[in-house]
Order: C-alpha cells, then sequence, then structure tokens
C-alpha cells in the first residue's frame, strides 16, 4: 500500500521502518519542546498523510519512548483517514512524568505509526447477553 506523506520540514527524514521485522514506522519530533514536571505538551511530528479509505493511523509509544521521561498521555492515539488536509500535522500529545523538565530535541524519535485496516460495525442494543459472565472486569489477573 502507498501513502501520501507531506512533510513540514524537509531536512528531517521521512518515517521509517527502522529493521526489516519491524511493525510500525518511526516518527520525528519537528521542533526542540521541552516539557515541565506533569505537563503535557503537543509535539509536532512532521507530516500530514494521505491514507486510503478503510485505514487508520495508531500512534503509539516507542519501546524506548520511557527513556525520555515522556508517555503518550492518552495512550494511543487514533488518526482517521478524512485527518488529511495539508495543515493537518500529526502532533504526538507527551506527558512529563518525570520530577524534572524535560528537552526532546528536534529530530528525536519519539513514537511509532502503524496504519491498520477498520472493521466498521453496526450495533444492535439488546436488554441481556446469553453468554455466561466470566466474574467481572480484571478477575484473570
Amino acid at each position: 500500500m502507498e501513502i501520501k506523506i507531506k512533510r513540514f520540514d524537509k531536512e528531517l527524514p521521512l518515517p521509517e521502518y527502522k529493521s526489516k521485522g519491524a511493525v510500525a514506522l518511526d516518527l520525528y519530533a519537528r521542533e526542540t519542546t521541552e516539557i515541565e514536571p506533569g505537563e503535557v505538551k503537543l509535539i509536532p511530528l512532521n507530516i500530514a498523510l494521505e491514507i486510503p479509505k478503510g485505514y487508520f493511523v495508531l500512534l503509539a509509544n516507542r519501546s524506548s519512548t520511557f527513556k525520555l521521561g515522556i508517555t503518550c498521555v492518552n495512550g494511543i492515539g487514533v488518526g482517521d483517514h478524512d485527518f488529511c488536509g495539508d495543515n493537518d500535522e500529526y502532533m504526538f500529545p507527551a506527558l512529563n512524568y518525570t520530577k524534572e523538565k524535560v528537552k526532546i530535541e528536534r529530530g528525536t524519535r519519539c513514537c511509532q505509526m502503524l496504519i491498520l485496516p477498520v472493521a466498521n460495525v453496526d450495533v444492535e442494543e439488546v436488554d441481556k447477553l446469553e453468554n455466561p459472565d466470566r466474574g467481572g472486569f480484571g478477575t484473570t489477573g
């Protein structure tokens, strides 16, 4: 599948798979961002995308993002296929969970992106489900 990517700063690399087995593309911070302890800041990721209908973007921490002292404040990010305008730059909502100011330098790989298929569903409301209960949320440990 091919997707269209616009870079806002062409000096930074295009998103890329960093190994043959990688399933997600690494994304780069477009500008240096300082984040105070407990603060959330949006880190611009230098890309606007055009992906096919029937797919969505999933933004997630890289396995080493924790080493930066940040994490995605909402766990993951979802980009709809219609978030595709010329100025619709993807952002990483970074939470500094440390007790010190964190500085994310321009060009830092701070998160990763997967392009995944959508499975839209039809919702049918019922009064009762005909399956046995498992004992509550989180009961298997």
